[in-house]
């Protein structure tokens, strides 16, 4: 019998997910596959956290397909070598997979379904991470929209909520290939076990989202980010749950407004979206960045941000707006140190919206902060965080002689930022 191959990427489940969902219906036999792609692991380090809850989040899956007489087929390699090898073994019959929209994702997928169609093999995409995709939400003209309110709007005036119902296998998973692959261990791929661990998801208390979103101290946020980075969630279960939660909603269409603009301006990876804003004499002071990636700026929430991410992986969101707007405004440092930092730390990495925020924090990016906006850390402390209940928890020395003194004065700062930046673009 002819087996078609299902790939997965960033969608770590069987239910509701696309892909499977018609691997499933339209083959009498699926083998599940998994590739730890060699590209990236050796960029990582060896225990980093992210591997460490791929592969859990992988057994389980592993765990789920043998109850239905089938296995995972787990490969370390190069996606493009790992194909070869399986196309030259094996008689498949077609290979389905669920888009991922980011440029290196593109550029493999190209080389997979060149190597497939050498062989007359479909390589069959799905759209499963998103709502609506690159071209589902455009302007009148066809272009892509740059500014996220608009986009908002049509997103939420198209959406119709039937239309978007989870997909559900309960009666195709005898269409599982018959098979007893073993599932290796973290060792047996070169990486070990991280202390860093990524919290289960709860969206119990989504009424009062609006109202605690910006309160660290309150830790009322849903712990969902990974698990949507990741896929342990599907988007269309994700939505049926949150639909008439506004605010809620509205942070799931930022995540689809950053990964059109990601994927209609490829170029925001290392340039500025706005190309004016390259010329930014940044100060770009290691010293003083080394200072902000240890959480010893001085500034109480910087540093219990900071020192939060190093910890655990996680930031909070308000948290998140104050470190990057520091790092950019108060020190003068490029944003791209800032995102390529996070990209390393974050538990949630996604580059779309790592991007899209730390351009926007830098007023380089699509409908960002105007320049001339700069957070005051202390303010912000005194709005979200009065009883010092969140630095607290992160900022174990605040009240000892060892707590450094503000690294650089905020009024300085701040004009400095303003003035720096208005003549460079005076200049432009």
């Amino acid at each position: 019998m002819k087996t078609a191959y299902f790939w997965f990427r960033r969608d770590l489940r069987l239910d509701d997910n696309t892909a499977l969902f018609h691997a499933l219906k339209e083959n009498a036999s699926v083998q599940c596959l998994f590739i730890f792609d060699t590209d990236i692991l050796d960029e990582l380090p060896k225990d980093d956290a992210r591997v460490s809850f791929i592969h859990s989040e992988l057994e389980k899956i592993h765990q789920q397909l043998q109850k239905f007489g089938s296995s995972l087929q787990l490969e370390i390699g190069r996606p493009a070598e790992v194909w070869k090898k399986i196309l030259s073994e094996k008689t498949v019959s077609a290979i389905y997979t669920n888009k991922d929209y980011e440029p290196y994702a593109r550029k493999r997928d190209g080389e997979i379904r060149d190597l497939a169609e050498a062989k007359s093999i479909e390589f069959k995409r799905f759209k499963d991470q998103v709502i609506y995709e690159e071209n589902d939400v455009l302007k009148k003209d066809g272009k892509p929209y740059t500014i996220y309110t608009p986009f908002k709007n049509l997103w939420r005036t198209q959406f119709v909520g039937n239309e978007h119902m989870p997909h559900s296998i309960e009666n195709l998973t005898e269409n599982f290939a018959k098979s007893s692959f073993s599932f290796p261990s973290l060792d047996e791929i070169g990486m070990k076990k991280s202390s860093i661990e990524v919290k289960p998801f709860s969206l119990d208390d989504l009424a009062e989202y609006p109202k605690m979103r910006d309160l660290p101290a309150e830790d009322k946020t849903s712990y969902l980010s990974p698990h949507l980075r990741f896929g342990t969630i599907g988007i269309r279960t994700l939505v049926q749950t949150v639909m008439h939660h506004e605010t809620f909603l509205n942070e799931l269409i930022w995540r689809e407004f950053f990964m059109q603009i990601l994927y209609h301006f490829p170029k925001v990876v290392d340039h500025c979206f706005k190309a004016k804003y390259e010329v930014i004499p940044w100060r770009n002071n290691e010293e003083e960045f080394e200072k902000w990636c240890k959480g010893e700026t001085g500034y109480p929430m910087v540093d219990a941000g900071m020192r939060q991410l190093n910890e655990t992986g996680y930031m909070h969101n308000r948290v998140r707006m104050v470190v990057a707007s520091f790092l950019c405004k108060h020190l003068l440092i490029d944003w791209r140190w800032g995102e390529a930092y996070f990209a390393e730390k974050l538990l949630d990495y996604d580059l779309s919206a790592n991007n899209g925020n730390w351009q926007w924090a830098a007023g380089t990016g699509c409908d960002s902060a105007p320049y001339f906006r700069v957070f005051n850390p202390t303010a912000q402390l005194e709005k979200f965080d009065k009883k010092v209940v969140y630095v607290r928890a992160w900022v174990k020395d605040l009240d000892e002689l060892t707590y450094p003194q503000p690294m650089v004065d905020h009024k300085m700062a701040r004009e400095r930022a303003i003035s720096t930046y208005k003549e460079a673009l005076a200049n432009s």
